[in-house]
Parts: structure tokens; sequence; C-alpha cells
């Protein structure tokens, strides 16, 4: 499982020119299924998101997660994170998830992260959406699990 995060100040996500998330303050976390993930996977890497320490403290140190934070999450699924780019022009796909895995664990992650976190939004799986968002920094990580 891939999670591209990015601190922001402001992200948000439309679908047909209607926005359908919206976070201020806090992570943009665009979420890759590969093909052997588990809902185990999906589990660990919010786990990483949301305590990866990413914010500033008062010495402008990156010593703060999310939760210390009490910043907002914004789930956004990706697939082509999972492309294959090492050679020629064109992305392989081959690792990543069908899309009925991919749905079903993207849902998952969305679920568990409302579970335990306050303010979750999410994207909508398989949807032409349009993200736009104001990196804070910028800051923004790959995280494999």
């Amino acid at each position: 499982m891939i999670g591209l995060i990015q601190r922001v100040s402001h992200a948000q996500v439309a679908v047909d020119g209607i926005s359908i998330a919206e976070i201020h303050q806090g992570i943009l976390a665009l979420i890759a299924v590969q093909k052997h993930d588990s809902t185990a996977s999906t589990e660990k890497l919010l786990d990483r998101i949301l305590n990866y320490r990413i914010f500033p403290d008062n010495e402008g140190k990156m010593n703060h997660s999310l939760h210390d934070t009490r910043g907002q999450l914004l789930l956004v699924p990706q697939f082509t994170l999972a492309a294959d780019t090492k050679k020629g022009t064109r992305p392989s796909f081959s690792s990543a998830a069908t899309p009925a895995h991919g749905q079903t664990l993207f849902d998952h992650i969305v679920g568990y992260a409302k579970d335990v976190f306050p303010e979750v939004h999410a994207g909508e799986f398989g949807a032409d959406m349009k993200v736009s968002l104001t990196n804070d920094g910028p800051v923004t990580f790959w995280l494999e699990v």
C-alpha cells in the first residue's frame, strides 16, 4: 500500500464541478492499493499517516503528528501511484490492485480512519476528481507498507 502525504493548509476534491470534500490545516493523503495489500496493510498505513511527525513544534522542527495538531485528514484514491515507471515512456499498472479490490480496501481505510480519528474526509473511488491543494512547506512524503 502506498500513501503520498502532503501537509496542507487547504485541500479540496470536486467531482462534476461539485465539492465533495474539503479540509483546512492537515494532511492530504493520496492512497494507492496494490495487488498484495490487505485490510491489515490499510490499517498500518493509516496509523503511520496519523502518527507521522510532519508538523512543526515551537522550534520549527517536524516533531508533531496529525494526532498532536488535531488537524484534518483528506484521503483520496490514486491508483496511478502504483505504476511501474522504471523503463519506457508508458506506465505499467501490473502491480496495482483490481478496481474491486482497490475499492474494498480504500473503503476500509476510510472507515477505519473515521473510527479512530475525528476529522476525516474522502474523495470518491473511481471518479474523475479535481484535487486542489495548498501544500504547506512544501512538505510531501512517500509512505509504503
